[in-house]
């Protein structure tokens, strides 16, 4: 989807307009707020009864895997889909009225912008529908794209689109930025100087909403960590509360013994090798370590590490799988 029309060509206001919630001052108010959401496409359940809020200054990481649910509850947000039931805010506003979606900049994972429009061109467009834009020189230098502004968009790669659009996503000094796989095809130049400017973002008031697959990449840098699973949000809290969710722990160490030989212990889910280094991962690092002490005299460079985001992530969406109440899948 072009990200123009996301943020600025809108419908007019829609009689079903939200207000913000009493007794709470503009300040404390979520930017972007779904409260108890239900979408659902025919038999397909693709959100079952989901709350999540945006707050000012901070990232939020909305993680799942492939049909959990996250576009369709970023579409709500977006007024791009209309919920089946429960309330959806957008700076206390309906998500469809003008006046909440210039305050939004949206970076999604398919963009269709006019392929023969240079650069510049597309951010001045993309300005132009904002009250208080960026300058052009601003913008293309928070996006690295400030040597490909005379260039056509169709003759720029796959990584540089990618710039070109979160150039278009935060040209309007959006209060609130949707980035849907944003690093995908960058790269790690690129990367790192989009991870600045979502910094930048966060450390000027805004508020940021990820999502990606590069899970590294959410623990990084995202406060707050969603995950949802089939329509359903499973879990949430910080990077390190999600972590301590998890009973695996890493062991690396120098051993002589083999992994094969590790991996048949208890409480041992996985032992590999890389490069010289033994790992293993085990919900019962104190038993296991003492194990490896016993076993092999010369153990060495031994350490024990909290499992990671990944792992968090593993487990958490494994788990909501293996759910009997969780039988629809998403359709969006």
């Amino acid at each position: 989807m072009d990200t123009v029309p996301v943020s600025a060509s809108s419908p007019s206001a829609s009689p079903h307009s939200a207000r913000p919630r009493s007794g709470r001052s503009d300040a404390d108010a979520p930017l972007a707020r779904l409260h108890n959401a239900y979408k659902r496409y025919g038999k397909v359940i693709a959100l079952d009864g989901i709350d999540l809020e945006l707050r000012a200054g901070e990232l939020l990481a909305l993680l799942g895997p492939n049909g959990a649910g996250k576009s369709t509850a970023i579409g709500l947000l977006l007024g791009l889909i209309r919920a089946d039931q429960g309330r959806v805010e957008l700076f206390g506003r309906d998500p469809q009225q003008l006046a909440a979606r210039r305050q939004v900049g949206v970076m999604l994972q398919n963009a269709e912008l006019p392929p023969t429009l240079r650069v510049g061109e597309l951010i001045r467009l993309t300005s132009s529908y904002y009250p208080a834009p960026r300058e052009l020189a601003e913008s293309a230098e928070l996006a690295g794209v400030s040597e490909l502004l005379q260039r056509p968009y169709e003759k720029l790669s796959g990584g540089q689109q990618r710039r070109v659009q979160f150039a278009l996503a935060i040209c309007g000094r959006p209060r609130l930025l949707f980035l849907d796989e944003p690093t995908v095809g960058m790269d790690i130049d690129s990367r790192r100087r989009l991870w600045a400017a979502m910094r930048q973002q966060i450390a000027e008031g805004n508020s940021v909403v990820l999502t990606t697959h590069y899970l590294e990449e959410a623990e990084a840098l995202a406060d707050r960590v969603c995950v949802m699973a089939q329509g359903r949000m499973i879990s949430e809290g910080s990077v390190d509360a999600l972590r301590d969710r998890v009973r695996l722990k890493r062991v690396r160490c120098i051993s002589r013994l083999t992994p094969e030989h590790v991996a048949s212990w208890p409480q041992v889910s996985q032992a590999r090798m890389d490069g010289d280094r033994l790992w293993i991962s085990t919900d019962a690092a104190e038993a296991t370590v003492r194990r490896l002490l016993d076993a092999d005299a010369t153990l060495s460079a031994l350490e024990v590490q909290q499992a990671g985001l990944a792992d968090a992530f593993t487990e958490l969406t494994a788990a909501a799988d293996a759910s009997p109440a969780n039988e629809q899948k998403e359709a969006a």
